[in-house]
């Protein structure tokens, strides 16, 4: 497996991807087991090979430099390369040995409560200042805890819980509800995050600004992003708490941070809708662009699974009091989506990651557009592996996550120096990556001088003088 060095320091990343053709009438891209819900236009695994053309990818597009600096090369292997390499076992599904799993987060998190409620009250512990620092460490096991569950749950949604489409359903509606996330809305979006990942027109998840909207959002002319000062560092502090305090009820909300091209919606549901609060787009309405006709039954029983949670938590509240709820609930819930936001958006943000215009994206350049992080401990058991094997997970979204480890090293050899890993200072590493994501991955923009299919090819840029400068553009003339 090939790796280049970063410059500056920065991490040693390992590359390689898969092509399928992209379906513009569906939207369909991956194989239908890849798929929550199987689609009639989904297309078979010997199609999935890259189509592009015969051209060699080097002379096609030329020179690539990613933000740090270091020459990119579009991924030119196929899904098919990718799947005949993993062991035919890694895709073998055990519905006893993840509900076993669920039954072990379950116990863990009661088993926290129980101790906390028991223990941690004025005759044991007499000193307020120390209970209060004892009942903050409690929210954050919680969260982490809680995060497990979340995963779990992802794991019904994308069917690698168990073979059963309808247990998988079922636990990971569950679970999403009592966490208050909508199941099948999500499942559904995050089904076509995963069927056009790195494609500006089309992804769902953490989509960045081009060039152009960036300048429009700061209220400049394009040309003028190349000649701004550095933003402060208390402005990137603010974005990120904010993005990791509200982040996940924008997006179920507003759909922040996904594609706005709605007016594309097939069945015509998109017609005047925007992303925003209050532009139609978001995961409670059966009406949202983001669904089609046939999924109402499935927004509404995700909006069911909410108000069910949402009636216990009133009753406990009125039952035990709003400030034990608050501790009990809601503060670990809180870690809960901090935790999701933060996986997500390092996931897919990265200054060595790119992106692509539709016309040069395919399902295997977009899959390899992802990063793999290490988290020690808590990444590999309680968050089961989410964060470590992401780039597998973007390939065959069915393997389980127990499987994730080995299946991910059965690709390495085939993706060469197209797969990508930041592993260096583990969980230090990865809370150090989101500051270094924010300052350096503000927008997308093609590499300086780019022609023909590289303008297609888009990379991180920012205004703080890290790394590749964005490309200099000619005043408009008066």
């Amino acid at each position: 497996m090939a790796s280049t060095s970063l410059a500056a320091g920065k991490a040693n990343l390992r590359r390689n991807v898969t092509a399928t053709p992209v379906d513009s009438d569906s939207s369909a891209v991956v194989s239908p087991s890849d798929s929550p819900r199987p689609s009639a236009s989904s297309t078979s695994l010997s199609s999935l090979a890259s189509e592009k053309d015969n051209v060699p990818v080097e002379k096609k597009y030329g020179k690539l430099v990613d933000t740090y600096g270091n020459e990119f090369k579009v991924p030119d292997f196929s899904i098919k390369d990718i799947r005949d390499a993993i062991p035919k076992h890694c895709y073998e599904r055990s519905y006893i040995r993840s509900l076993g799993y669920v039954a072990r987060d379950i116990v863990y998190l009661a088993t926290t409560f129980y101790l906390f409620n028991r223990f941690v009250t004025p005759e044991y512990v007499p000193s307020t200042p120390v209970r209060a620092g004892l009942w903050f460490l409690y929210t954050f096991i919680q969260g982490l805890f809680g995060t497990g569950l979340w995963v779990l749950a992802h794991e019904c949604g994308h069917g690698a819980f168990s073979p059963s489409q309808k247990l998988n359903n079922f636990v990971g509606w569950v679970l999403h509800s009592s966490l208050l996330v909508p199941y099948f809305s999500w499942q559904l979006s995050h089904s076509k995050h995963h069927k056009a990942t790195g494609n500006m027109a089309r992804d769902m998840v953490f989509l960045p600004r081009t060039r152009e909207q960036q300048a429009t959002r700061l209220g400049r002319l394009v040309h003028e992003l190349s000649e701004l000062t550095e933003e402060t560092p208390i402005y990137t502090l603010l974005h990120l708490l904010g993005q990791q305090s509200v982040g996940w009820w924008n997006y179920l909300l507003t759909n922040v941070t996904g594609h706005n091209n709605h007016e594309r919606q097939r069945e015509g549901r998109g017609k005047g809708k925007k992303n925003g609060l209050f532009g139609g787009v978001n995961h409670f309405d059966p009406a949202s662009p983001i669904f089609d006709n046939r999924d109402a039954p499935y927004i509404l029983l995700s909006d069911l699974g909410i108000a069910i949670t949402i009636s216990a938590l009133v009753y406990l509240g009125k039952t035990f009091g709003w400030s034990n709820m608050l501790v009990w609930y809601f503060f670990p819930y809180m870690w809960v989506n901090h935790w999701l936001v933060a996986i997500t958006f390092l996931q897919h943000t990265d200054p060595s990651l790119p992106h692509y215009a539709e016309e040069e994206w395919d399902f295997v350049r977009g899959a390899a557009a992802t990063i793999d992080r290490e988290f020690g401990f808590i990444g590999r058991h309680l968050f089961h592996g989410i964060i470590e094997t992401h780039v597998l997970h973007h390939y065959v979204s069915t393997i389980p996550f127990y499987n994730a480890d080995e299946a991910t090293e059965a690709i390495k050899p085939v993706m060469g120096q197209h797969y990508r890993s930041d592993t260096r200072e583990g969980p230090i590493g990865f809370i150090k990556a989101m500051w270094r994501a924010a300052r350096w991955c503000q927008w997308v923009e093609p590499v300086e001088g780019a022609e023909g299919p590289a303008k297609g090819v888009l990379f991180f840029r920012n205004r703080n003088g890290l790394g590749v400068k964005p490309a200099k553009i000619p005043a408009p003339s008066q």
